[in-house]
């Protein structure tokens, strides 16, 4: 059995259905429009309904913010897609 080594995540609008992402399956949609900090935060809160389908939105929201301040404040930003270094998972 082969583990997952990520969570798949499609760019699509979402402006008919009056929402920044969907986590109702693989992949997870995120709305097209979104940059930056506001892409962070909806990325990792979708993920994180996907990794955790028993919490409700306000648990997940608190998280997922705290998680995209946190990440924000150690300046990641979407620049470097080098894999060089590898993960926990060796790979």
């Amino acid at each position: 059995m082969s583990r997952q080594r990520h969570i798949r995540i499609k760019r699509t609008k979402l402006g008919r259905q009056k929402v920044w992402g969907i986590a109702d399956g693989l992949p997870i949609l995120v709305d097209e429009r979104l940059k930056g900090k506001k892409e962070l935060e909806i990325i990792i809160h979708e993920c994180l309904h996907y990794l955790f389908p028993d919490r409700d939105e306000p648990e997940i929201e608190r998280k997922a913010i705290l998680l995209t301040n946190t990440l924000w404040l150690e300046h990641y930003r979407r620049i470097d897609n080098s894999d060089d270094i590898p993960l926990q998972d060796g790979l």
